[in-house]
């Protein structure tokens, strides 16, 4: 990844937009849906973006929406990139490099994840504290450009805690039940058996997923605030009696449709207050 490609992208994205967004959203499968939301939306195909990769999955709709949500100028990812699709870190993480560019200085960040805590159900939202790298490759790996941050970044406060206070209250204000805690990321895309459901519970993972993390670590790199939330859209194998599928995340995303357009709207109308 070098600065002529990502300026590439964003001189492309510049002439598209006559705003300038201050809050970048990545919004995971079936919870795409938050993009239609957007006023006066710019839509710009991924496939159309100068070095961006192209999304894969069912559920992710493969574009940037960029507009106004809620009174905030916004750019959405309406679907990303995962490693089990066969691109590298620095693809993945390619737009987010692009959001930095644009001046972008806040990251909200949403997945679909499997409920290894227990006291979880599906549907349940979570509130990232932190998180876990499992998959044994970084996004940082190779040389640093002192450009784009420091060799050894701190990830003692990978989510911003202004942020997380700001979720605690917007979900207390409008009667939701907000879990909170620790997301795991592995590449899949299998999901986990239920003895690396087991392990990863004794490691202190309270949901797992195949994504958040790799763009999570380039966001701080960049010095960019950070909050995640994922919905709990399964439990974890073996923890209930019965086989995992994509069809169930996309369910279960759409049946708490409103509650995550609620929260995460507000959320947005709040940031930077």
């Amino acid at each position: 990844m070098n600065q002529a490609t990502i300026q590439q992208a964003v001189d492309f994205i510049k002439e598209k937009v006559n705003i300038s967004p201050q809050i970048g959203l990545i919004l995971g499968s079936g919870l795409g849906v938050l993009a239609d939301e957007i006023e006066d939306p710019v839509k710009i195909r991924y496939e159309d973006i100068p070095g961006f990769p192209v999304s894969t999955v069912e559920g992710h709709a493969g574009q940037l929406v960029i507009g106004q949500l809620k009174g905030q100028p916004v750019l959405a990812m309406q679907g990303r990139f995962h490693y089990y699709e066969g691109y590298g870190l620095d693809a993945v993480t390619f737009p987010v490099r692009v959001m930095k560019a644009l001046q972008i200085d806040s990251l909200l960040v949403t997945n679909a994840a499997g409920g290894l805590n227990e006291s979880f159900q599906a549907g349940d939202l979570m509130l990232i504290t932190d998180h876990i790298n499992n998959v044994g490759d970084h996004p940082l790996i190779g040389p640093n450009d002192a450009a784009f941050g420091v060799r050894f970044p701190d990830m003692s406060q990978a989510y911003d805690k202004s942020l997380q206070h700001l979720a605690r209250t917007v979900a207390s204000d409008i009667g939701l039940s907000l879990q909170e805690g620790v997301y795991v990321w592995n590449s899949g895309p299998s999901y986990e058996t239920p003895a690396e459901v087991r392990m990863l519970q004794t490691i202190g993972g309270d949901a797992v997923g195949m994504s958040t993390v790799p763009e999570v670590i380039v966001a701080r790199h960049s010095e960019m605030r950070v909050i995640g939330i994922s919905c709990i859209t399964n439990m974890a194998a073996g923890i209930l009696d019965q086989p995992l599928s994509h069809e169930e995340v996309i369910e279960t995303t759409e049946r708490v449709r409103e509650d995550f357009l609620n929260f995460v709207k507000k959320m947005i109308q709040r940031m930077n207050e």
